[in-house]
């Protein structure tokens, strides 16, 4: 492409915009979302180097007349960040499956690119095949790269496992002892919770990232209130390791965009620090701090507290662990978040609040009530009440019910340790 050619491009796009943009895309495995005047995905690409790789498409050397139509066109970028281009690659394929941009045509035409299959069988299977043929089966694809893909397909297998014997053997084989097959040839796994693990695996493939997050984090959110922590760890860490798989950025900012609209908060929060209090015995009353950044949980700034007060109720002990947290704030050894979290109703929101006040610090704090997942709000008298599939009650429930899980693995640690002596 010569000079004269890549200023007419330039002039046309308004290219000082868009690489001011480019200039903030992060050095990091993702998908690019390319769009016209009017807001349409023309082209979607993956990059393991989203920078690099979006940057070059201005570049004086781009070469083909398809790639130069192309960037005539190119009126804003997008893009999802992912762990690893290997989970790039699909959801760049689910969401090419959903947008059909213009300049996708030859993957979509899906020309000897590998396929996941989910065959039609009592227990499905995943399979990576080259050819789609009728026979019951659901095909997710086509996709760029074989290699890649098998790498993707294995992490996804780590969160779901599924069963890939045919026949069943007698006994389980390598897989059911490195956690990759529940077993389902021993009876380990029901037909319908076997099920559930490959309906989890198609919502997934489908790019129906935040269908799915939702329902892990409902689901989660149950075995909490039964108090079942086992099963509530392990959705936990599904939807954890989803995370970097399913483009959760862009998941997240959709979530904390709304509650930044239900909040009233003048900029979407990005640094969350949720506080719980575990006293299940007067004998240890202690309390958690959880931070999580960018809707993911940041484990080196999570925190325990021993209360010390002689009160022991819930509200003292919020108070206790407010102001030790934030008076560091003022010692100038840790920033302050965009929003607290408080497990609790109104007099425990009211305690931390005061807390707050008296170290005249204006940080936006809100609490959220188990019982009906009512959120107080300091400024208003009435609870605020989302529907249950809110976004941002979706987001403050994941935060919250993680803090309570802190809390209580504390307590039982404490327990355990004056039980040995």
């Amino acid at each position: 492409m010569c000079t004269s050619a890549v200023h007419m491009v330039m002039s046309m796009n308004n290219i000082q915009e868009l690489k001011q943009k480019i200039a903030s895309i992060p050095d990091r495995p993702g998908v690019y979302l390319m769009k016209d005047t009017e807001g349409r995905v023309i082209y979607i690409g993956k990059a393991a180097s989203l920078k690099k790789r979006v940057g070059s498409y201005f570049s004086k050397q781009y070469g083909s007349a398809k790639q130069m139509a192309l960037v005539e066109k190119i009126a804003d970028i997008d893009y999802i960040l992912t762990e690893n281009e290997a989970e790039a690659l699909i959801l760049e394929s689910a969401l090419i499956k959903k947008n059909k941009p213009q300049y996708n045509v030859s993957l979509r035409d899906g020309k000897n690119y590998p396929l996941v299959k989910i065959t039609s069988e009592d227990y499905p299977r995943l399979l990576v095949v080259r050819r789609r043929l009728d026979d019951g089966a659901v095909y997710f694809g086509p996709y760029t790269d074989a290699k890649l893909l098998r790498q993707a397909i294995k992490v996804l297998r780590r969160v779901f496992p599924y069963c890939t014997c045919r026949p069943f053997p007698k006994k389980p084989c390598l897989n059911y002892d490195i956690g990759l097959c529940p077993a389902p040839c021993i009876g380990e796994i029901s037909k319908k919770e076997y099920a559930k693990n490959i309906e989890d695996i198609r919502l997934f493939l489908e790019g129906k990232n935040e269908e799915l997050f939702a329902k892990l984090s409902k689901e989660m959110s149950g075995f909490s209130k039964e108090r079942n922590f086992e099963k509530a760890k392990e959705l936990r860490d599904k939807i954890s390791a989803l995370s970097s798989m399913s483009g959760a950025a862009s998941i997240y900012e959709a979530e904390s965009r709304e509650l930044r609209r239900v909040l009233g908060l003048k900029d979407s929060p990005k640094r969350i620090e949720a506080f719980d209090i575990s006293c299940i015995s007067q004998e240890f009353v202690v309390g958690s701090m959880v931070g999580f950044l960018d809707g993911r949980p940041d484990k080196n700034n999570y925190r325990r507290f021993r209360i010390k007060g002689e009160r022991l109720d819930d509200c003292a002990s919020i108070a206790e662990v407010v102001r030790r947290r934030y008076k560091r704030v003022l010692l100038g050894e840790i920033t302050s978040p965009d929003l607290i979290l408080i497990d609790g109703g109104k007099g425990q929101l009211s305690a931390a609040k005061s807390e707050l006040d008296n170290l005249r610090l204006r940080i936006p704090i809100i609490s959220l009530a188990k019982k009906e997942e009512e959120i107080y709000l300091p400024q208003k008298d009435k609870p605020l009440r989302l529907a249950m599939d809110s976004k941002a009650l979706t987001l403050i429930r994941r935060i919250r019910d993680e803090a309570h899980r802190f809390a209580v693995s504390y307590h039982r640690l404490l327990r355990k340790k004056k039980a040995i002596g």
